[in-house]
């Protein structure tokens, strides 16, 4: 069975009274790898989530697990990966079904799915309102 939430570790890097802002380190899969500084393909990048600040005795520094619902993850891959893929598929069928030439084609289903992700970013207010981050101590 699997976790009900998905959880990085990471380090708590400021405080305010409102939010908690921590520093995740998203590694590749070959960052591990012992190989890794030879091939040069590894890589790793920082992200700083910003969490609702909880009670607690948190400080600067301090090493924390930043949970997510899974559910909440496997909606955000719904949402910049699935649906962005069935977007651009059913548009360049549908257009190449209907005589359309490949390059027009190809183009105005490209354009449809920045179509998309520039509604994805007009509503993402509310979608930050629904993916809510927490903390706890490691």
């Amino acid at each position: 069975m699997s976790a009900p939430e998905i959880s990085h570790i990471g380090k708590i890097v400021a405080i305010d009274a409102d939010f908690i802002t921590v520093e995740i380190v998203a590694e590749s899969a070959c960052a591990t790898c012992h190989a890794a500084g030879m091939c040069g393909t590894a890589d790793a990048t920082h992200k700083a989530i910003t969490v609702p600040a909880t009670v607690g005795n948190w400080a600067v520094g301090q090493e924390v697990q930043v949970l997510l619902k899974r559910s909440m993850g496997f909606k955000a891959v719904w949402l910049a990966y699935a649906i962005p893929l069935a977007v651009l598929l059913a548009v360049l069928l549908g257009l190449n079904a209907a005589g359309v030439g490949e390059l027009a084609s190809g183009l105005v289903a490209i354009g449809a799915v920045a179509l998309y992700y520039l509604v994805l970013l007009l509503f993402r207010d509310k979608l930050r309102n629904e993916y809510s981050f927490y903390i706890k101590e490691k």
